[in-house]
């Protein structure tokens, strides 16, 4: 993977950061695209590490700073779709806004990001894709239909994407974590109970807990990501790979 060049969107936090770190220890030239442009800074301190500050729901800026990225690091090797947002509710109560704003950028967001670097990558005959998606894309979750929902598209889409470009030498896979220590996990506590349920499961919301007995770290997603993109992983193509500690029971 030395000196391959990778888009990494999400990359301000969470398991975006993660990968970007992963990656760039492993010699890999990275692109950092978030529209949180402050801490994508930070995210990108450091050698090997760009900041392309841009927003996933517009076509344009994904465009653009495609193009950007090109144009200063070289053609892209490997594309990371980890942007992502969670908007919690029951689904009768959700609002309209919190039902664009989840599919926005998590399922039209890697549609852009992908058509734009796929587009470029099949003139080159090579390339892969892993986009995070989330064990709850299989699995219903209470309050969390907005964001099942927009996970599932965005891997069926990812799936149908790798079966058209296979013949181009092009490998679309997708790493579904389950719960992960990144704020967006957080944002679903309450209180100081919430990571023992969590680890526990919770039988009045039809949850498992997780067999492992732990919730993963953002590294232990990246790493996932990085043997999907890696020539490790070289037969490997329209895979979902879940990392969840057991919490689906394999499913």
């Amino acid at each position: 993977m030395q000196n391959k060049v990778a888009i990494v969107t999400g990359a301000a936090g969470g398991i975006g950061a993660a990968v970007v770190h992963a990656l760039r220890t492993r010699g890999v030239v990275v692109a950092a695209v978030d529209r949180n442009e402050v801490t994508l800074r930070e995210t990108a301190a450091g050698a090997g590490v760009e900041a392309f500050p841009a927003d996933v729901t517009s076509a344009e800026s994904v465009e653009s700073t495609v193009e950007a990225v090109e144009h200063a690091l070289g053609p892209v090797d490997y594309l990371v779709n980890a942007a992502g947002v969670l908007r919690m509710g029951e689904a009768r109560k959700l609002t309209d806004a919190d039902w664009h704003d989840t599919f926005a950028v998590n399922t039209t967001g890697v549609f852009h990001m992908s058509r734009a670097v796929v587009n470029r990558m099949t003139q080159r005959q090579r390339g892969a894709i892993v986009t995070v998606a989330s064990n709850a894309a299989s699995t219903p979750r209470m309050s969390m239909s907005a964001y099942a929902a927009s996970k599932a598209a965005a891997t069926m889409f990812t799936k149908c994407l790798g079966l058209e470009v296979a013949r181009d030498g092009i490998r679309c896979n997708l790493v579904a974590p389950g719960s992960t220590d990144t704020p967006m996990l957080s944002s679903m506590w309450h209180d100081e109970t919430g990571p023992r349920t969590t680890v526990e499961g919770s039988l009045g919301a039809y949850r498992l807990g997780i067999p492992l007995g732990k919730i993963a770290r953002p590294a232990d997603i990246a790493d996932a990501v990085v043997f999907l993109l890696s020539d490790q992983a070289a037969h490997i193509t329209m895979h979902a790979m879940t990392v969840d500690g057991g919490a689906t029971l394999g499913g």
